[in-house]
């Protein structure tokens, strides 16, 4: 990896452990659903530096596709927790 992607890893990296945490230690449901979002864009971000750092752009389609099923992931989450349709 280049040095000036080091930096946006390590910050990348820092987030993702204090999103993993919040997502193992909730309290409430809402809050893993809201630390699994913050999980997904990590790694989205983590796809988008690997895609600049090996200056492969399929990575970036993948991270495309990948924030579109998160998106709606959590939307089914939301949904599910909401109460289904009423």
């Amino acid at each position: 990896m280049t040095d000036t992607l080091l930096l946006p890893a390590a910050i990348a990296a820092l987030a993702l452990a204090a999103a993993f945490w919040r997502f193992l230690v909730g309290p409430r449901p809402v809050d893993r659903v809201v630390a699994f979002d913050g999980l997904t864009i990590i790694a989205i971000t983590g796809l988008v530096l690997s895609a600049l750092a090996s200056g492969r752009s399929i990575y970036l389609d993948v991270a495309l596709v990948y924030a579109l099923l998160s998106f709606l992931g959590v939307i089914v989450a939301a949904r599910y927790l909401e109460g289904g349709e009423q």
